[in-house]
């Protein structure tokens, strides 16, 4: 006797009823980009349906996200001004931080996340303190803190530190405490590999090393078991959450991760899948919605329990069509 698996799978009803992994719009984080001036709203060429905003224009993207029920957003700032030590990052009247207020004021309840990092506010491109084009681990860290201790002046509900610097989630999460921020959580790129998946994200958050590259201080794609230990050190340094970064090439390490550890994980479905489904669905060579659900949920069926993706929006219609 054989099983009949397939009496499971007979119609649509049944099928929704045994169905294992749902995607909701409260999975969805959306990352978005402001950059300085007045009335800017520019799509990003690389990341086709996302825009560069201005901060008199962020009433746009907050109605819209409002509307189809995505409620987290990740802030990204473009700055005018660049120099060595990324001061724009850490300065209160910044882009992120403007930008910040500006979302709470329009809408108290979106909970904003702000990648913390200084590529895109130094000169050289890289993600901290440089001296003789090595970045400066121990330095960097002071600078990480400032900056996270101003976003949470700004009214961030969560900081976000990509930067992969030993030791930041320890200096971050001190540097909160001491400053009288102790409900302010962190989700850390805890897994953020070197990856050749971010090439679109740099055209969008004009972060493109001006030398060199950052395989000193992200991670190797060949390595998981260096991941674990990277996500175990951050857990006891204090991060709420922790990222696998990027998501699609990396549903092993998400599902190690889920097994092993009692916290809750993100994951960053980055430029570069979203460009390539992109190009593909244009090309006629795919069904873009079919496809782009199935890549999200298998994010979720991995074990990520929230995804940062430029399709949160587009995607939370699909789902809202479905039902």
């Amino acid at each position: 006797m054989f099983r009949r698996h397939r009496r499971l799978r007979e119609n649509k009803v049944i099928r929704g009823m045994v169905r294992e992994t749902y995607l909701h719009t409260s999975d969805f984080i959306y990352p978005l980009f402001v950059v300085e001036g007045t009335n800017i709203k520019e799509e990003i060429s690389s990341l086709e349906g996302n825009y560069h905003f201005s901060i008199d224009r962020l009433h746009e993207i907050v109605d819209e996200m409002r509307e189809v029920g995505v409620r987290s957003v990740l802030l990204f700032g473009i700055p005018d001004h660049k120099d060595e030590c990324g001061s724009g990052a850490y300065d209160d009247n910044g882009i992120v931080q403007k930008a910040v207020r500006k979302i709470k004021e329009l809408d108290p309840e979106m909970f904003v996340i702000t990648d913390v990092c200084m590529c895109e506010y130094t000169s050289h491109g890289h993600c901290g303190i440089v001296h003789d084009h090595h970045v400066d681990n121990d330095e960097t860290l002071e600078y990480i803190a400032k900056i996270a201790v101003s976003h949470a002046k700004a009214g961030a509900d969560m900081i976000a530190p990509s930067d992969m610097m030993d030791g930041r989630i320890l200096a971050i999460r001190d540097a909160l405490d001491e400053n009288g921020f102790k409900n302010v959580s962190i989700m850390s790129y805890s897994a953020k590999y070197c990856s050749a998946f971010y090439g679109p994200f740099r055209e969008a958050a004009d972060s493109a090393p001006q030398f060199g590259d950052r395989k000193g201080y992200q991670m190797d794609p060949a390595n998981v078991r260096e991941a674990m230990l990277e996500i175990e050190d951050d857990i006891d340094e204090g991060a709420d959450i922790i990222m696998v970064k990027p998501g699609m090439p990396y549903l092993d390490v998400i599902r190690l991760a889920r097994d092993r550890y009692d916290v809750p994980i993100a994951t960053y479905n980055v430029s570069g899948e979203y460009a390539m489904v992109k190009a593909a669905a244009k090309a006629g060579l795919i069904d873009e919605k079919r496809v782009a659900l199935e890549m999200l949920t298998s994010l979720k069926r991995a074990g990520a329990k929230m995804i940062i993706t430029y399709y949160s929006l587009q995607a939370a219609r699909w789902i809202r069509e479905e039902r």
